[in-house]
């Protein structure tokens, strides 16, 4: 357990460059979802090997070992000796603390955007006309507000949010490729892979990174199913640029987190792939290698995840004088 614990905390600095790295040669929809289960599964092993160190260390405090049914005669295992454990121990249960801190602060924040962009929505005050109509399988909600702003508002039920001034700044068919890319974030639930990576970067410094990256892919991925819906790539990378333009004249009140928005991300980079389709030129095996590595990496945060958890058992069960099962 000595190495196996540390080894998911040290992986994310290798496999979060990884991963965005193979991210830019793969496809928006594919690279987005590799980020996102990235973020996910490297968080939850940083987790888990946290609460692996925190619980070593209690289970030497006489109360905690007490309660574990040790034997008087028996105690952890040298390798697991408290004098070694204990300020590891001790680290790992004040970085869970921050951690739940974090993560709570985030999920307050998030809810709190949301309920307030629901109130401006539609449960809005008085004072403030909203028009609500149907747009594909998502209500388009347009507000009375001259500075131009378009994003999609997950909630039950999904919504998209326009300004008068952002539809002023379009032509029809580019207001028709603006709510096709915002359909495509409620379609593709983009806010839970948002969310995913938001706690992930709690979780672990080093996947921090992984936010900005997947909010560009997210954004790709929909620019690529709206310009499929409306059968125009150059079309939606000008409602792309005319909106990101019209949105920087008069900024308008910030976006929830969980809101993505055509407007968002790096525009120009984001207009150049639109007009120069196809997925980046790369070496076949330099992308396969970097895919190995990733999905190596990934493995081995679950693989020793498992077995820190089985050391612990092994000696949990030997200091309650049980014989431990056969190691394999």
């Amino acid at each position: 357990m000595t190495l196996a614990v540390w080894i998911p905390l040290l992986l994310p600095l290798l496999a979060a460059p990884l991963a965005r790295r193979l991210a830019e040669q793969l496809a928006p929809r594919t690279a987005a979802l590799t980020l996102a289960a990235t973020a996910a599964a490297l968080g939850t092993a940083a987790l888990a090997s946290l609460g692996l160190l925190t619980v070593t260390g209690l289970l030497h405090l006489p109360y905690a070992a007490a309660l574990a049914h040790f034997t008087p005669a028996r105690r952890l295992p040298d390798a697991l000796s408290g004098t070694q454990w204990a300020p590891a121990a001790a680290a790992a249960a004040l970085a869970l603390l921050v951690i739940g801190a974090l993560a709570a602060r985030t999920a307050h924040h998030q809810l709190a955007d949301l309920r307030r962009a629901r109130r401006a929505t539609g449960d809005a005050p008085a004072g403030l006309r909203a028009r609500l109509r149907r747009s594909g399988p998502a209500a388009l909600t347009v507000l009375d507000d001259h500075r131009a702003d378009a994003y999609a508002l997950p909630g039950r039920p999904p919504r998209i949010v326009a300004t008068t001034g952002m539809l002023a700044a379009l032509s029809a068919p580019e207001r028709a490729a603006l709510l096709a890319h915002e359909r495509a974030h409620l379609a593709g639930r983009h806010h839970l892979l948002l969310a995913a990576a938001e706690y992930a970067a709690a979780c672990h410094p080093a996947l921090r990174p992984l936010r900005g990256a997947l909010g560009y892919h997210l954004e790709r991925w929909a620019d690529e199913c709206a310009a499929a819906e409306v059968g125009d790539r150059a079309l939606t990378a000008r409602a792309i640029g005319r909106a990101a333009l019209a949105a920087s004249r008069a900024p308008a009140d910030p976006r929830p987190r969980l809101a993505p928005a055509a407007a968002g991300g790096p525009v120009p980079r984001r207009v150049r792939a639109l007009l120069t389709p196809g997925r980046p030129r790369s070496r076949r095996t330099a992308r396969t290698l970097a895919a190995l590595a990733l999905a190596g990496c990934l493995a081995a945060a679950a693989v020793t995840t498992a077995e820190a958890g089985h050391d612990l058992h092994r000696a949990v069960e030997t200091a309650q004088g049980e014989r431990p099962a056969p190691h394999h």
